[in-house]
């Protein structure tokens, strides 16, 4: 005879979050927001369930020192509807940097996270800042040292 196995499910019971910091200088936007979403999605875990926020907390500093490659920083443009016609509004990367730097951070990464309720509760786990300074020192985050 042979042992029945139980499997156990992970629910919001077994997480405990981890705070993690990470400097945004001189990375690749694109590259730093996969990894930040991998991160938030609980994907780096061995509880990972896709139907659970098993992911960490992550605070991002110095949002205004991120870079692209090639023409991208030419190039890029966001975009803004107010729902009525002809309320469309462009902002182009440049201008974005100098007046919003941790949106630029944000959109990437949302739009790299599962869409709908537990996507936009993720999303509420990064924090994001210009300068080197944040509002999360109580938390203790470690230092998170990317590479790819």
């Amino acid at each position: 005879m042979m042992k029945k196995q139980t499997i156990k499910y992970t629910n919001k019971k077994n997480v405990n979050p981890n705070w993690y910091a990470i400097n945004a200088e001189g990375h690749v936007l694109g590259r730093l927001a996969s990894l930040i979403a991998k991160r938030l999605m609980g994907k780096n875990s061995v509880l990972y369930t896709p139907s659970v926020d098993v992911g960490d907390f992550i605070v991002v500093y110095n949002a205004e020192k991120i870079i692209l490659k090639g023409k991208k920083e030419d190039q890029k443009m966001y975009y803004q509807h107010s729902g009525y016609p002809g309320g469309l509004k462009e902002i182009s990367y440049k201008t974005m940097l100098e007046k919003k730097p941790e949106f630029i951070i944000t959109a990437a990464v949302k739009g790299m996270l599962p869409k709908g309720k537990l996507g936009r509760q993720m999303l509420t786990k990064l924090k994001v800042f210009k300068g080197e300074s944040h509002s999360h020192v109580a938390q203790q985050p470690k230092n998170l040292e990317l590479k790819y």
